[in-house]
């Protein structure tokens, strides 16, 4: 049977007989290092270089014995010993008999290590003490098994005195095994725990050591794939470029070829018209030539003649022919038209050092600071909000590979929302594409990083709000007469104010569970409750004919009054709104006073915002009021066409919505303003319209839930309250 190499010792190729291991865990028999360590000398014993990985180990002050056993790695080589004795054809002789057994064995047993001879075999069935131990054949399918069931030796104490005394304990102060005996005499007063409890703390220590070792070696993994994949990109862009090398080269060596043809062509050209210009002044210089020459060979011979009647006949003629053709000789230009001579132009030198440093192998190295995300700053809860990153090199140059870790999420301001991580889409061209559906409505911070770094300009801001084009049907109806106004409590019950001078209570699933006032002018009656808020244990209610605000327990009874009829400071004229901010301060919408009130809780006036005369504050007949995250006042007034906001302290600070005649208004928990005139119109934060029901007709009243966030519409003339539930 073939040995497992992982049970060879490196240093004597044998075996491992008594393991110890290293720091560096990696094992080698006793004998063999102190044979090692003996060999360095005395002044070295105590370090020396794993014959493995080549690290510096120390070694014990007591030598190679102090180094821990390798039990496991012990019982393997004991293990795979005992397995090849399995099927042996020379047989195995028994080891269970004491007095010596001549028998060959016919079993083995696991938990006695034992060969067992046919009487050995026997006991092991018979002896009550022996009844439990694994007894195994010895065949090849039991010697497969031997690993899974065979029990590893139990380990004693090595003190003489404390034969076959099991180590079942552990001492903390000398970090050793140790047993029963060694705790009332070697280790007395030492703090001792049981073997298996110290066993389980370890085994726990171990297991979260191997949790993070785990992890450590799945980013290692990712890191050597990433670092992987790197190569194979550079490998396959090295194809590329030098492909792209070989092109351009080529098209270079094809151009200078086609120019050196040009070149040629048009010295061929531009010779050949030189040359036949030339040609033609030529042969007009010969001919003038050959006829003085004839001329002049005519002269001579008349003047050789001694004859003068022939001179005197032919003089004349002869001078006068002469004279002429040499008028004519004479006249014609005697230098050549085309004297200018070719001459081969090209800057070599100076194209030869351009030419050498043509092209550029250039290190296109991805930067997070230069790559950019185009993203929307707003987005809907629970609709998916797209962004995409534009990566670069630190040059600013486009980087036209893909495969970088590029990472999103989408984190809430408040911290109390959930982190949501970003499907990122890579493109392959540098390019990549995140998709992340937002939860939590409210401001968000979305963080984009590429290769673990932030890019350029990340987090960005992002506004979460919800999905008001979802506002369609109502999931709860609650019918009763003629309603004016509606409040909700934090607790889940709902105040409706009827043209029946009550407020009706309801429960959160709209069963009716009391009513509370009555008609009158009474402390607990009322002549128009149009208006009502509710704070704590507190529900006020805005009394329009009797010109009040009334504060009564939410279970209807009366607290106080605040205001009386009138116009002078603190009194009211038909209120129609209040509002409570978180410090108790009292606001009214003082309806036919066109102006808002401030009061304590205690009813003494604080201070009035003033909608009467002109200017962008100006408004007339406040109607409902709201305060939105940050307590400014938002004042719907129906004899102005917009929805004017002032600070807490009554500064006005702008206007928006330009609505017809309002009647109501409220402000969701992601700060957009819902407003009721002729239908429902829904305003960002930023004043905006971007949306409108226009199913809701004439709704008179609007709250949102404190809690929930749903949203609750009165309709006068339906005689209902509508409740919307928006996700989340």
């Amino acid at each position: 049977m073939n040995i497992n190499d992982h049970v060879i010792c490196q240093l004597c190729s044998k075996p491992f007989s008594d393991p110890r291991i290293l720091s560096c865990l990696h094992s080698f028999c006793c004998k063999c290092l102190l044979r090692v360590t003996e060999k360095l000398g005395s002044q070295k014993q105590n370090c020396f270089l794993c014959p493995t990985c080549l690290r510096s180990v120390s070694i014990p002050a007591g030598g190679a014995r102090h180094l821990p056993q390798n039990l496991h790695l012990g019982y393997e080589v004991q293990v795979i010993g005992y397995m090849s004795k399995f099927s042996s054809d020379s047989g195995v002789p028994c080891t269970f008999c004491v007095n010596g057994c001549s028998s060959s064995a016919v079993a083995f047993c696991c938990v006695c290590h034992a060969f067992l001879c046919k009487a050995g075999q026997d006991c092991h069935r018979y002896v009550p003490q022996l009844l439990e131990h694994i007894v195994v054949g010895l065949d090849k399918e039991s010697a497969a098994v031997l690993p899974t069931v065979m029990k590893p030796t139990e380990q004693y104490c090595s003190q003489p005195k404390h034969k076959k005394q099991e180590l079942n304990f552990y001492c903390e102060t000398c970090s050793c095994l140790v047993c029963r005996d060694c705790i009332v005499v070697v280790h007395k007063d030492h703090t001792i725990t049981e073997l298996s409890i110290i066993a389980e703390s370890h085994r726990d220590e171990m297991k979260e050591t191997l949790e993070d070792s785990n992890e450590v070696m799945s980013k290692l993994a990712y890191a050597a794939d990433k670092a992987n994949t790197m190569i194979q990109r550079v490998e396959s862009s090295k194809q590329q470029i030098k492909l792209d090398v070989e092109n351009a080269f080529s098209q270079l060596i094809k151009t200078l070829e086609e120019r050196k043809k040009a070149l040629l062509s048009e010295l061929d050209a531009v010779s050949l018209s030189k040359v036949n210009s030339l040609t033609l002044q030529k042969d007009e210089f010969v001919n003038y030539q050959h006829d003085v020459h004839r001329y002049n060979d005519f002269t001579s011979h008349v003047l050789q003649t001694h004859v003068d009647h022939e001179v005197v006949a032919l003089g004349r003629l002869v001078s006068s022919e002469l004279k002429t053709n040499l008028k004519k000789a004479t006249n014609v230009s005697l230098i050549p038209k085309q004297q200018s001579y070719l001459r081969f132009s090209a800057q070599i030198e100076g194209f030869t050092k351009e030419l050498f440093r043509l092209g550029e192998i250039v290190d296109m190295n991805p930067s997070p600071q230069a790559s950019t995300c185009t993203y929307t700053p707003v987005a809907k809860v629970n609709l998916k909000h797209y962004s995409k990153v534009e990566t670069k090199t630190s040059k600013r140059e486009r980087y036209c590979l893909g495969n970088l870790e590029v990472k999103a999420e989408l984190r809430s301001k408040s911290h109390d929302g959930p982190i949501v991580p970003g499907e990122v889409e890579d493109h392959g061209d540098g390019t990549y594409t995140i998709t992340l559906t937002p939860k939590t409505i409210g401001p968000h911070q979305l963080i984009v990083t590429m290769d673990g770094q932030h890019v350029q300009n990340s987090p960005y801001n992002v506004e979460v709000s919800r999905d008001y084009t979802s506002l369609c049907n109502p999931k709860q109806v609650i019918s009763v007469a003629q309603p004016y106004c509606v409040a909700v409590h934090d607790k889940g019950d709902i105040y409706v104010g009827c043209n029946d001078e009550c407020i009706h209570v309801f429960d959160k699933s709209g069963k009716l569970k009391h009513i509370i006032g009555g008609s009158g002018k009474g402390e607990s009656a009322f002549d128009g409750p149009v208006g009502a808020f509710v704070k704590g244990d507190i529900l006020y209610v805005a009394d329009v004919g009797n010109h009040c605000i009334k504060m009564l327990t939410v279970g209807g009874k009366f607290l106080r009054s605040i205001g009386e009829q009138g116009s002078r400071q603190g009194q009211l004229n038909a209120p129609s709104d209040v509002v409570v901010d978180s410090k108790d301060r009292v606001i009214v919408a003082d309806r036919d006073n066109s102006r808002v009130q401030v009061f304590s809780q205690g009813g003494d006036w604080m201070f009035t915002i003033d909608g009467n005369g002109s200017g962008d504050h100006a408004y007339k007949y406040p109607c409902s009021l709201v305060l939105d995250h940050q307590e400014n006042i938002h004042v719907a007034a129906y004899g102005s066409d917009t929805i004017k906001v002032f600070t807490p302290e009554g500064i006005y600070l702008r206007m928006y919505g330009y609505v017809d005649g309002p009647r109501g208004i409220a402000i969701g928990h992601d700060g957009y303003s819902l407003v009721c005139d002729k239908c429902l119109s829904i305003f960002d934060p930023q004043g905006h319209k971007i949306h409108t029901i226009e199913d809701l007709q004439q709704p008179s009243g609007i709250t949102v839930d404190p809690k929930s966030g749903s949203i609750y519409i009165v309709l006068f003339n339906n005689n209902n309250v509508l409740r919307y539930a928006l996700e989340p």
